[in-house]
């Protein structure tokens, strides 16, 4: 029963991070910011993370999120579990948001479920740590 439980948690992650277009490749995703000229925003989960769970299944669900994601950034979806993570990435506790410029600097980094509007006040974040860097 336990296996079959988490083999849906597995199988839903899958599907919900793929079905929002989310890459799995960190480097391809910089390679990508630095064409398109974006930000990158890369979540850090596990398999096993109900935290994690219930951040993709609401906040990441919010469509005033998701089209200021896609327009603004490029996404990263990493498991802890399944995915090579660059070292300058902590991988525990999850979830872990980072927003990262182009060329790899982190920008902004946070931890933890959080609503849309405290997530949104995350990108703003990000984006005025770049202007002050520049």
């Amino acid at each position: 029963m336990k296996f079959l439980i988490l083999f849906t948690l597995l199988v839903s992650s899958l599907f919900s991070s793929s079905e929002l277009g989310w890459s799995h490749d960190y480097k391809k995703t910089l390679e990508q910011a630095k064409i398109e000229n974006k930000l990158v925003y890369i979540l850090i989960t596990s398999d096993s993370c109900g935290w994690c769970r219930k951040f993709e299944s609401t906040t990441l669900q919010e469509k005033a999120i998701q089209k200021r994601l896609y327009s603004e950034f490029e996404v990263v979806h990493l498991s802890r579990d399944r995915d090579v993570i660059p070292k300058e990435f902590k991988t525990s506790p999850v979830p872990r948001h980072y927003f990262v410029d182009a060329k790899g600097n982190i920008l902004y980094a946070t931890l933890g479920y959080r609503k849309a509007d405290c997530f949104d006040s995350f990108m703003d974040n990000a984006e005025n740590k770049l202007k002050i860097n520049k």
